[in-house]
């Protein structure tokens, strides 16, 4: 007999790692339950940087839970009980973006913000670079555009039009380019 779930494509919901402060394991809970709880739980980001120091940054989906339409870092999700960092960021690069590209641990940092839906982002960020002059081919229920952005011109964007970008992005870009800015006196 054949499995009717299977058919249809239903599936568990996504999971996320809940930690501590420190980033250690403290068990798992949905992916909207803890967006519900604000419960603090492992997140990364990924930026993608072109040889002319550009950002490839990505428009999210409309159809997003949260933060629709609006412009953020190349990639970010979550990442999967037992999956590294790396690991969860190279998957969710081709899921998201299409791409496949080397990438770089840089730091880590704790946010929380809420959102008018009643949702909470709290999470402990991994963030993460890579270097790539190949342009994506975007999931479509996933990103709504994409666009390549100097450093500079988009510092003075978030100044300018801040609500066009995401709460975590306007929080970690200033960190992320004084890292490259140095990273490139090198």
């Amino acid at each position: 007999m054949c499995n009717i779930l299977g058919i249809f494509g239903l599936m568990e919901e996504e999971k996320v790692v809940l930690v501590d402060l420190r980033d250690q394991q403290l068990g798992t809970m949905g992916k909207m339950e803890a967006h519900e709880k604000a419960v603090l739980h492992r997140a990364f980001s990924i930026f993608i940087l072109n040889s002319n120091q550009e950002l490839l940054l990505q428009q999210r989906a409309f159809g997003k839970y949260h933060s629709p339409g609006l412009w953020t870092n190349t990639c970010c999700s979550h990442q999967r009980e037992g999956e590294s960092n790396l690991e969860a960021g190279n998957r969710r690069m081709m899921e998201e973006m299409g791409l496949t590209v080397p990438l770089q641990e840089l730091f880590t940092f704790i946010y929380k913000a809420s959102f008018d839906n009643g949702l909470t982002e709290h999470e402990l960020d991994h963030v993460m670079v890579g270097f790539s002059d190949e342009d994506p081919k975007i999931n479509i229920d996933e990103v709504e555009s994409f666009k390549w952005m100097s450093l500079e011109a988009l510092k003075k964007d978030l100044v300018k039009n801040p609500n066009d970008y995401t709460v975590w992005f306007a929080i970690i870009f200033d960190r992320f380019s004084q890292y490259i800015n140095n990273k490139m006196k090198v």
